[in-house]
C-alpha cells in the first residue's frame, strides 16, 4: 500500500511540475502538489521499506 502512496505523490509531483511551469490552471495544481507531498508524509511516517 505504501507503494501505491508513493507512486501516487510521485506522478502528483510530475503533474504540478508540469502544470506550474506550463499552464495556468488555477488552484487545482497546489491541491494536487498537497496531496503528494502528504502522500510522501504517509510514507515517511509509516517508516516501511519498498
Amino acid at each position: 500500500m505504501s507503494n501505491l502512496l508513493y507512486t501516487i505523490a510521485v506522478i502528483l509531483v510530475l503533474f504540478w511540475a508540469i502544470g506550474f511551469f506550463a499552464y495556468s490552471v488555477g488552484s487545482i495544481i497546489h491541491i494536487l502538489l498537497v496531496i503528494a507531498v502528504i502522500a510522501v508524509i504517509l510514507r515517511i511516517i509509516q517508516g516501511r521499506k519498498i
